[in-house]
């Protein structure tokens, strides 16, 4: 069974002034997203700022956004690390908090052979019950988990069970749907490709745009599920260029703001990401209006 299907938040962090986490800002935004129809929240993935976050407060996030949640749409914990080690404690960690899922990304900047991508991913594995969600982004990572390991890994490792694919290149995604034979749950890890995924059998997004947008990336994949493909397609073309804005510069430098524009207290990014330039901002405000988001700041 898959550990969600539809749109699931890749939800922001948001920080006080002094840069520790605004708890209360952080509850008021899970409560939004739960409201507005959001799917699952996945917490502590790079839109969360994780690499800047210390141990501690990584696994007090995820924490405090199991409790929150409690039980009303499945929590997905980012507990990935270039390290194998340190990636097991903070899966471990995030089991004991009650997650229901775990993502994890492919080791930056050591990066790994094919090999060494399994045995990493395997031994993490081992060390958990919970299910995992992959995730192959290797423009962050500079290290590409290609199909027929994510196809060994989901094949041979029990809870192991999908991929959150945001190489962005539809050739391989689609090789690896041709591979897997319904055996990898794949989810879109970029907005602008939802309904190409849906359409390959994919399980949904693992989305930064359902931070300002939740109801309609829900309703792009729900479209697609009822049968409404046009609809659904329309919606995803509508979303483009709230999806280009972004993304206009480093995730997530815009969505912290757009979620501060709709009035959440999304504070600062911590170093060394830097505040979204003014026109930026700009072009960012005008396709939230465009695309029906509420404007309160």
């Amino acid at each position: 069974m898959s550990v969600f299907t539809g749109a699931g938040v890749a939800i922001v962090t948001p920080f006080h002034e002094d840069f520790s986490i605004n708890y209360e800002a952080f509850a008021e935004l899970i409560e939004y997203q739960i409201a507005n129809s959001t799917d699952a929240i996945i917490v502590m993935g790079t839109t969360g700022e994780s690499a800047t976050t210390s141990i501690e407060e990584h696994i007090e996030a995820i924490r405090f956004c199991v409790k929150t949640v409690n039980g009303r749409v499945p929590v997905v914990a980012g507990t990935g690390s270039n390290a194998t080690d340190t990636a097991i404690h903070l899966s471990v960690e995030a089991e004991k908090c009650g997650a229901d899922g775990l993502l994890i990304v492919s080791p930056y900047y050591n990066k790994a052979t094919q090999n060494g991508l399994y045995q990493h991913f395997k031994k993490i594995a081992d060390s958990v019950k919970l299910p995992i969600i992959l995730y192959n982004v290797p423009s962050r990572t500079g290290c590409n988990i290609l199909p027929e390991t994510v196809v060994r890994l989901c094949t041979e490792v029990e809870n192991i069970v999908g991929v959150k694919e945001a190489s962005g290149n539809i050739s391989q995604i689609t090789k690896l749907f041709a591979l897997a034979e319904g055996r990898v749950d794949v989810y879109s890890g970029n907005d602008d490709q939802i309904v190409p995924i849906l359409a390959l059998g994919g399980k949904g997004v693992i989305s930064v745009l359902s931070n300002v947008a939740p109801k309609q990336t829900h309703d792009i994949c729900q479209l697609y599920f009822d049968g409404k493909t046009a609809e659904s397609a329309a919606l995803q073309l509508k979303a483009i260029p709230l999806v280009d804005a972004l993304f206009c510069e480093v995730n997530p430098i815009p969505v912290k703001k757009g979620v501060a524009l709709m009035g959440i207290e999304a504070g600062p990014l911590r170093m060394p990401l830097s505040e979204i330039e003014p026109a930026h901002e700009e072009m960012l405000k005008k396709a939230m209006t465009e695309f029906g988001c509420e404007i309160k700041a």
